[in-house]
């Protein structure tokens, strides 16, 4: 199963590349925003991230509510947890 997880922008650390740094639960990783770049995106901002990629800029209300159904669904989410925090995008 192929879950997207919330995350929150805290920073762009290379813009060049559109790689931003993203609090995703807790989980602080380095991910690509080039397909959201053009959406107008910041620190503060939220965006729905799958294996390294935002895919999509989101408001904190849909975040907040995409994170408490994850959170029922238990190992599928787990195990998507686990996929960004073993993911590498430098």
């Amino acid at each position: 199963m192929c879950l997207g997880i919330p995350g929150q922008i805290i920073d762009i650390v290379d813009d060049e590349n559109s790689i931003a740094r993203v609090d995703v639960s807790g989980v602080k990783r380095n991910v690509s925003v080039a397909l959201v770049r053009p959406e107008g995106i910041g620190p503060g901002d939220w965006v729905l991230i799958h294996v390294g990629f935002a895919m999509s800029k989101i408001d904190e209300n849909e975040a907040r509510e995409t994170m408490e159904a994850l959170q029922i669904l238990g190992q599928p989410y787990a195990d998507e947890l686990e996929m960004l925090h073993s993911s590498q995008i430098e």
